[in-house]
């Protein structure tokens, strides 16, 4: 059996998980600060202790949970927020196209690196070479970031509990984040036309719907990207045409065909 084809390779099982710790560190700078917000959001918004690692293990999800604390907090309804969960990660339904998640073992480590399929986690292991990866590696990673989100949920929580007054505007962190995410995208003038995209939407939803603006804002994004998908293809369909069969016709025979 090739390499490639193998879940597990290169080295000891000790070796491989060693690999997986030391490729979470460069996220985990990033995700364990998310923590600590989402534990302190929490205990601002006044929610139970518990809701921070109930949704940190269930969900697993950072931008999703940030949202969430602040949906719970307000009783939004069910049906908002479970179409508001799926728009904003659907992205991770074309994470598998790419993910490497044929060098997992079948059975549970597959089904936890699907689930703990993050963007992080996606953006790690996607730009290393498949030979060079092993399901221990890769499953290592995955629970590895997800013990900094855990742990800086926890010390979050922690962090509010001990504090005599809540930190004023400190609910803005959620706003500064995608900010911030949305600067690091449009660095790319590829993804200008997403930004433009969304903020068209955002438009709209003010417009035409002020008392549902995040969700409608998010329904009609998802909706342009569909279209902008849709007419990208055709013109690639349009530009790249497929080559003409060039076989013989029935009853035609070529120069060969001939001289013989």
């Amino acid at each position: 059996m090739s390499a490639a084809a193998t879940p597990s390779a290169p080295g000891s099982r000790r070796s491989e998980a060693l690999l997986g710790v030391r490729d979470s560190l460069g996220v985990g700078i990033g995700i364990f600060p998310l923590g600590v917000a989402l534990g302190i959001l929490v205990v601002q918004a006044g929610l139970p202790l518990w809701v921070a690692p109930a949704l940190s293990v269930v969900i697993f999800a950072g931008s999703v949970e940030l949202l969430l604390v602040g949906m719970l907090a307000a009783a939004t309804p069910l049906l908002t927020i479970a179409i508001t969960v799926f728009a904003v990660n659907f992205r991770h339904v074309f994470y598998a196209f790419s993910f490497p998640l044929s060098r997992v073992r079948p059975g549970l480590p597959r089904a936890y690196s699907v689930y703990a399929l993050i963007d992080e986690a996606y953006a790690t292991y996607v730009m290393i070479p498949p030979e060079r990866l092993t399901s221990t590696r890769i499953v290592s990673g995955q629970a590895m970031m997800q013990l900094y989100w855990v742990g800086g949920g926890l010390i979050g929580i922690a962090i509010a509990s001990a504090l005599s007054a809540p930190i004023e505007g400190f609910e803005f962190a959620l706003a500064a984040t995608f900010t911030v995410m949305t600067l690091d995208a449009v660095r790319s003038k590829r993804e200008v036309p997403q930004a433009l995209l969304a903020a068209l939407a955002v438009a709209v939803a003010v417009a035409a719907f002020p008392d549902s603006t995040m969700l409608a804002a998010l329904v009609i994004f998802v909706a342009l990207l569909a279209v902008r998908y849709a007419v990208a293809a055709r013109r690639r369909g349009v530009a790249d045409p497929e080559p003409p069969d060039e076989r013989p016709a029935d009853g035609e025979t070529g120069e060969t065909g001939a001289a013989a």
